[in-house]
C-alpha cells in the first residue's frame, strides 16, 4: 500500500510538469540511449507510454511518438557521423592502443561484411541498445548511404519503440510487467553478444595459428 501511495505521489510530481519539460526529457532519454548504452531508455519509453493514457496526462501519446522517434534519430545519426570520422582518427593516432585497434584487414572484412547484410543488420540492431549504439557507428565507418540509414532506422524505432509505447499505454498501472520482460530479454541477448564475440575472436585465434603453422 505504501509503495502504491509512493508511486502514486511520483507520478502526480512527473504530471504537475510543464509538457514542453516532459517533452524535452523523453526526446533526450531516447537520445542518450543510442550514445549511452547503459541508459535504460526503453524503460522510460514504456513508462511514457504509460503516462500518455494516465488521467490528467499533460502529453497526449501523438506527442510522445514524435519525442520518441527524433530522440532516437538523432541520437543515430550522431553515433553515424562519429563512425564516419573515427577511422581518420585511429589512422592518425600515436596511442598504443588505439593504433592496436585498428587491424586494417580485420577491419576491412567488418566493413564488407556490413555492407552486404546492411539492411538487415540496421533493422535488427533497434531491438538491443548494445547492438544499436556499434551499428549505427559501422554505419558511419561503412559510407553507408544517409537516406537508407535514416529510412531503415526509422521503420526499426517504427516497430520496436511502437510496442513498448503501446504496451505501455494498454497495461497501464501494470507498465512496470513490460520492463521485468525486459529485464530478461536484454540478459538473452547479452549473451547471445557475448558468445557471438567469443566465437568471433576463436576464429581470429585459429586463422592466426594455422598462418603460423
Amino acid at each position: 500500500m505504501l509503495d502504491f501511495l509512493e508511486f502514486n505521489a511520483f507520478l502526480n510530481q512527473i504530471l504537475a510538469l510543464p509538457p514542453a519539460v516532459l517533452w524535452a526529457f523523453f526526446c533526450f532519454s531516447n537520445f542518450l540511449e543510442n550514445i549511452f548504452p547503459p541508459w535504460p531508455g526503453d524503460t522510460v519509453t514504456v513508462f511514457s507510454g504509460f503516462l500518455s493514457s494516465s488521467p490528467g496526462a499533460s502529453l497526449s501519446l501523438s506527442s510522445i511518438i514524435w519525442a520518441t522517434y527524433l530522440g532516437n534519430l538523432l541520437g543515430a545519426l550522431a553515433m553515424y557521423f562519429f563512425g564516419e570520422r573515427i577511422l581518420e582518427f585511429l589512422k592518425r593516432s600515436k596511442f598504443p592502443f588505439l593504433s592496436a585497434v585498428y587491424q586494417e584487414e580485420n577491419l576491412h572484412k567488418t566493413l564488407v561484411w556490413f555492407r552486404r547484410h546492411e539492411v538487415i543488420v540496421v533493422l535488427l540492431s533497434r531491438f538491443s541498445a548494445g547492438i544499436r549504439f556499434f551499428v549505427s557507428i559501422v554505419a558511419g565507418m561503412s559510407k553507408m548511404n544517409v537516406i537508407k540509414f535514416v529510412l531503415l532506422y526509422s521503420l526499426a524505432i517504427s516497430i520496436w519503440c511502437g510496442l513498448l509505447l503501446s504496451g505501455g499505454s494498454m497495461l497501464g498501472s501494470n507498465w512496470n510487467q513490460i520492463v521485468v520482460m525486459l529485464s530478461y530479454y536484454n540478459q538473452t541477448i547479452g549473451i547471445l553478444v557475448i558468445c557471438l564475440f567469443l566465437y568471433f575472436l576463436y576464429q581470429i585465434r585459429k586463422k592466426r595459428n594455422t598462418k603460423l603453422t
